[in-house]
C-alpha cells in the first residue's frame, strides 16, 4: 500500500463528515494488505451506523468512490470505515453467538437458523465455526433474508 498518501486521505474524510454537519475524530490505522481502517469517533454515532449497521456501509462505500476519484484513481483498495468501535464490537457478539448457538447444537443435536444477516456477518459466523468438529454451518434463502443454520455434525 505504499505511495497512498494517508494525511490526504484523513482530509478527505475529515472534509466529507463537515459537509455532512458531524465533528468527528478520524484516525486512519496502518494498512493491512489493500484495507485502508478509518476510525470515526463521534457523540452521537447512531445517525451514522443506522439500523443493523447499514447506514455504516453505505458511508464505507461513498468514501471509498471519494477516495478513488481524488485520491488514487490508479490503485486497488479497501475501505474499512468504524464507527465508535461499533464493527469491532460486533464482531465480537456475532463470535460469541456462533459459539453459543453451537454449543447448543452440540448438546441437543437438533439444527438451529440463525436470524437473517448480511454476507459479512454470516461469514464470521461460518469462519467462527469452521474448526469445530461438532457442528457444520450453511447459508440458506435468498438475500436479504439469507441466514446461517448450524446443523450438527453428521
Amino acid at each position: 500500500m505504499e505511495n497512498l498518501n494517508l494525511e490526504k486521505i484523513k482530509i478527505t474524510c475529515r472534509e466529507f463528515f463537515e459537509k455532512m454537519g458531524f465533528d468527528v475524530e478520524i484516525e486512519i490505522k496502518t494498512p493491512q494488505d489493500l484495507t485502508i481502517p478509518v476510525e470515526i469517533k463521534l457523540v452521537e454515532p447512531q445517525i451514522l451506523i443506522g439500523r443493523r449497521g447499514e447506514t455504516l456501509l453505505e458511508i464505507q462505500h461513498l468514501i471509498k468512490i471519494i477516495l478513488k476519484r481524488k485520491i488514487v484513481p490508479d490503485k486497488n483498495f479497501y475501505i474499512d470505515l468504524d464507527i465508535n468501535n461499533y464493527k469491532k464490537k460486533k464482531i465480537e457478539y456475532l463470535r460469541q453467538l456462533a459459539r453459543s448457538e453451537a454449543d447448543e447444537v452440540s448438546l441437543s443435536k437438533k439444527e438451529k437458523i440463525l436470524a437473517p444477516m448480511p454476507a459479512y456477518e454470516r461469514r464470521i459466523i461460518h469462519l467462527e465455526l469452521q474448526g469445530r468438529g461438532d457442528v457444520v454451518t450453511e447459508s440458506v434463502g435468498q438475500e436479504p433474508e439469507r441466514m446461517v443454520v448450524i446443523k450438527p455434525y453428521p
